[in-house]
């Protein structure tokens, strides 16, 4: 192997709830660099969730994320002139990563005013196991099962 693999980066835990991931995803909202407001914004969001479940707040986000993680992708692949699309399992980083994204890219699409609000209602619906990302990782999974005769192909 000619690369030598990239150092890990390790996140700080988040203040109020002592959680990297929380972190993690705080900078995928992050917008121009502005941390500061992306945190109040989270934990804005947060405070709603709690306020319209009654639940705690953190556990819902977590299941939020977990309904929108999907496991299998499909990649393309051009095999004799034909592009294929050929399902591949996940690695783990990279399902959250994409779940956070999909959670925060179908928040700010939602109808509502301002983004916290749109994030607690697209991460109570997650939780729910309904919202747009969740939908969006059943649709991935279906094209991964429709397309599972080309798995033998492996990218």
């Amino acid at each position: 192997m000619r690369k030598r693999k990239p150092q890990v980066r390790y996140l700080a835990p988040d203040p109020r709830y002592g959680d990297p991931m929380v972190t993690q995803f705080v900078n995928n909202m992050m917008l121009r660099g502005k941390k500061s407001v992306a945190f109040s914004n989270f934990y804005k969001a947060m405070d709603i969730i709690k306020e319209r479940t009654g639940e705690e707040e953190h556990g819902i986000w977590k299941k939020a994320l977990n309904n929108a993680m999907p496991q299998v992708e499909v990649r393309s692949r051009r095999i004799g002139g034909a592009t294929f699309q050929i399902p591949t399992e996940i690695r783990a980083k990279r399902k959250i990563s994409i779940a956070m994204k999909w959670l925060i890219r179908f928040s700010k699409a939602r109808s509502g005013k301002g983004f916290s609000e749109k994030l607690a209602a697209e991460l109570i619906a997650a939780s729910k196991g309904e919202g747009a990302s969740v939908k969006r990782k059943e649709d991935v999974h279906k094209m991964a099962e429709s397309n599972r005769a080309f798995a033998h192909f492996k990218v």
